[in-house]
Formats: structure tokens, C-alpha cells, sequence
């Protein structure tokens, strides 16, 4: 067969053909070989081309071009379904991760409301006393408030009764518990020269430098006896210096509200130590909350470490329910009392504290012991009780923080104890114990309680239905 007819090649290839060198052909020494020269001829050749600049697309706008399907059009709903579909699983995440927090968090504590009156008032009006004609009184009942009081309150000479703040300081500060009769305190030179001032008319109590009297008999010293001398020797143990006690002594004061009280000596010879009535019930209430303390003013007498016999110059204890607490009495002060005294009512016993000062009539102790016997007389006669709250009656409700409340009733009868005309407050609390988030009816909650002080009525309060757990509802919805 004849040959093939060769195609001419096209003016482009034949130029490119003319530039290059012929095959097999190595370029010249030094010159490197053309870009894109493979020793092939072109029309063998294939080239790579350059990839264009990157651009960031969109997963749509790359599908399309590697499909070389025009991406969709771009509209509003498109815009919100593709965010619908984004955000949809991160919302739900979100959603069960607080839900579970919401499950397992600690519940709130449940709290005690007081849905019965807060406050009840004894009919009648202010009760009669038989207040002193002179000086100054004051009667109160401790938690209940002030029964009344005679006379200007103005600051007067107390006499001995400045011991009652020396002994309230020793056992503050070097408190005596249960039976123990405290530290020792040693006697000193001037304890033995001021016993000698017994032949001047002070009250004493005989010792000697290096004798050892325990707390315990020098409380008695002081407060049964009045001696002046163990109440100096006190002030120079615990401070060092009757100076330093006696700063002591008018801090103290301050700290319980005294304000109307200044003290110059332990002892309370000095006329320049005064008080008022009123200062001195707030000092006997605080003073009667120790054991020691009340041991010890209701002893009629005491027989000291000498074996000597030293009688209570408050000789209205122990008997018609006096518990103390100290006289004192000079010419320029007269006759000074402060005493304690108890009754019984209403499943209770009350404390009463009062104070009658200035009494000059002679002989101003036996004066000023029976102002006090008849002022003690009243209030004890005065005192009843009354009865503000059933067993079984709802006084409150338990919340349990997430909605629910459940009513409380009274486990007894309450007596509100008091005197005519006196207006006493209802409380309820959790008496120092956590409620519980659940808990069956007839269990104890709470307390409800009338009063204060010694004289406080208090009874618990049980849940009058279940309270149950908050279920999952109420957990999941709980914005606290």
C-alpha cells in the first residue's frame, strides 16, 4: 500500500517544532532545558494546569462545582431552615444538660410559717402593786417583760449591792462548773488590815495573808456575809488592782445595757458607786443564769473555811419562793434590795427580779426587806396563765421551698402564762433541727413557743399529712 499522506503541521506547531532541538538531541552545556521540555514531541505532551487561587465556597457552592450543578438559590427560608438544622442539636444539648442539673441538685430546706395569731392579751388592765412611798422600784418577770415600776429612775448611792457585779465578773471570768468549788484565791496583807475595819462598822469576814478561800467561799463571803474585804482581795486577783477591776466593772455594765450605773469600788462602800433600780434587775437577771451564783444566794447562812457562822443578811430566803439575791445598806444610800423570787404556773416556773432602793425609814433593812416582801408577794399573786392554743390545732405549715405546704398542729396544749393586761408573742421555729424534704404526718418539726427565759412554754408541731419529696416537675421547673 502506498504510504500515509504525513499532515501538514499548523503554523504554531511548526514554530514550536523550529525552536526545539531535534530529538535525542541534549541542550547546549549551561543552558537549562526549556519549561515543560520532556524530550517529547508537543503533540505527546500533556500539561498540568495551574489550580486556580484558592477561594473559600460554601459545601453547596463546592458540590455544584464539582457536580457542575449550579448552587440553589440563597433565600430567607433557606437561610432559616440551615440555622434551624445548626442550632437545633446544640438547643437540645443544652436542654438536657440543665435538666439534669435541675434533677440533681440539692433540694431547698423546707421552712416553718406561723399561720396562728402571733400575739394574745390578758384581759383587764395594768395590775395594782403595792409600790414603796419612797426611792425607786422596779418588778419584772423574766421573759415576759416589766410588771411596772414606782419612782424617779435616776442614779443613787446601792451600797453592798455592788457586789452582785463583783461576783457576776469572777465567774465570768473564771467560770465554776457543777460541784467543783473553783480556784483558790489568796489572801494578802490588805485583806488581813481591812478584816480589822470590822470594828468600824463594815462587814468583814476574818483571814489572814496566805489563806486560801475558793471561789466558791468567797462567793459566800461576798454575798452572804457582804465582805468587803473578799470583795477588794477579788478585785485584786482577777485584775491585779481594784483600779483595773473597777474598769471591769463599768465595761461590763455597759456591755449589759447599765446605763444609768457607775461603779468606783468593788465594794460598793464608796457613795460615789451608783445605780439605778432598773439597771440593777437587768444585772440580777443576767447574774441568777449561773448555777453557782443561785447555789449561794439562797443560803440562809454559810460556815467559812475558820469554821465561823456568817448569816444571810437577806433573810427572806429560802422560804415563800425567794431565791436571793443581795442588800446593801448605808446612811447616805438607805435601804437597797434586789431579789429573786419564783412561782409556779401553768406547768412552768417564772422567775421574778426587782429592786427597791432608797428606802430611809428606820430601821432601813428591816424597812427595805419588807418593801420587797410585798412587792414579791404581788407578783407572784399576779401571775396566771391562760390557755391560747389546742392540741391539735394548726399553727403553721411546713414550705418545702418548691411550692408546696403542709400544715402543722400543735402537739399540746399551749398556756400562755403573764398578768392582766400583758400582751405575749407566739413564735414557731425549727427548735436547731433541719426539716427533712419528706417526712410522714405525726412527725415532729418544729416548736411553738410562748415566753422567754426561765418561764418560756415551748411544745413541738407534727405535720398534719405526709410531706413528700418534690417529684420531677416541680425539681425541673424551680427557678431558686
Amino acid at each position: 500500500l502506498p504510504p500515509r499522506p504525513t499532515a501538514a503541521p499548523t503554523a504554531g506547531a511548526a514554530a514550536a517544532q523550529a525552536a526545539s532541538p531535534p530529538s535525542g538531541t541534549a541542550s547546549p552545556p549551561g543552558e537549562a532545558a526549556p519549561a515543560g521540555d520532556t524530550g517529547l514531541p508537543a503533540y505527546e505532551q500533556t500539561k498540568q494546569q495551574p489550580l486556580p487561587p484558592y477561594e473559600e465556597k460554601r459545601p453547596l457552592d463546592l458540590l455544584a462545582q464539582l457536580t457542575n450543578t449550579p448552587p440553589p438559590a440563597e433565600t430567607p427560608v433557606r437561610t432559616i431552615v440551615r440555622r434551624f438544622k445548626i442550632w437545633t442539636p446544640l438547643v437540645a444539648l443544652v436542654v438536657v444538660v440543665l435538666g439534669v442539673i435541675q434533677l440533681v441538685r440539692p433540694l431547698p430546706e423546707p421552712t416553718l410559717s406561723l399561720t396562728a395569731k402571733e400575739s394574745y392579751e390578758f384581759e383587764g388592765g395594768a395590775p395594782e402593786m403595792p409600790w414603796p412611798g419612797e426611792g425607786q422600784a422596779v418588778v419584772e418577770v423574766e421573759g415576759l417583760g416589766r410588771i411596772g415600776e414606782s419612782g424617779k429612775e435616776k442614779p443613787v448611792p446601792i451600797a453592798s449591792v455592788a457586789k452582785v457585779m463583783t461576783a457576776y465578773l469572777m465567774l465570768k471570768e473564771h467560770p465554776v462548773k457543777g460541784d467543783d468549788p473553783g480556784v483558790n484565791i489568796p489572801m494578802d496583807q490588805q485583806a488581813e488590815d481591812d478584816a480589822a475595819k470590822g470594828a468600824q462598822g463594815e462587814s468583814v469576814v476574818n483571814v489572814n495573808k496566805g489563806d486560801k478561800l475558793s471561789q466558791r467561799e468567797a462567793l459566800q463571803a461576798i454575798m452572804v456575809a457582804s465582805a468587803n474585804n473578799v470583795a477588794r482581795q477579788i478585785a485584786r486577783w482577777d485584775a491585779g488592782s481594784e483600779k483595773a477591776f473597777v474598769k471591769k466593772m463599768n465595761d461590763t455594765a455597759k456591755e449589759l445595757g447599765m446605763t444609768n450605773t457607775k461603779y468606783t469600788d468593788p465594794s460598793g462602800l464608796n457613795a460615789t458607786t451608783v445605780s439605778t433600780a432598773s439597771d440593777q434587775v437587768k444585772l440580777g437577771m443576767e447574774a441568777m443564769k449561773d448555777p453557782l451564783f443561785r447555789e449561794v444566794v439562797l443560803q440562809p447562812q454559810y460556815k467559812d473555811s475558820n469554821g465561823d457562822t456568817h448569816q444571810n443578811y437577806n433573810r427572806l430566803v429560802p422560804v415563800n419562793g425567794v431565791r436571793g439575791i443581795k442588800t446593801g445598806t448605808t446612811t447616805k444610800a438607805g435601804g437597797n434590795f434586789v431579789f429573786a423570787a419564783e412561782k409556779k404556773v401553768g406547768g412552768t416556773t417564772q422567775r421574778i427580779v426587782g429592786a427597791v432602793f432608797g428606802q430611809h425609814e428606820a430601821p432601813i433593812i428591816d424597812t427595805v426587806m419588807a418593801r420587797g416582801q410585798e412587792l414579791i408577794t404581788a407578783a407572784q399573786g399576779i401571775l396566771t396563765d391562760m390557755r391560747v392554743v389546742k392540741k391539735g390545732d394548726v399553727v403553721g405549715y411546713v414550705d418545702d421551698g418548691l411550692g408546696t405546704q403542709v400544715p402543722v398542729v400543735a402537739t399540746k396544749d399551749v398556756n400562755a402564762v403573764g398578768w392582766s393586761g400583758l400582751k405575749v408573742s407566739l413564735k414557731i421555729g425549727d427548735g436547731g433541727k433541719t426539716i427533712p424534704n419528706a417526712a410522714e404526718a405525726g412527725d415532729k418539726v418544729g416548736e411553738l413557743t410562748m415566753g422567754g427565759g426561765q418561764g418560756e412554754v415551748s411544745v413541738p408541731v407534727a405535720l398534719k399529712e405526709d410531706l413528700k419529696e418534690p417529684g420531677a416537675g416541680a425539681k425541673l421547673t424551680r427557678l431558686g
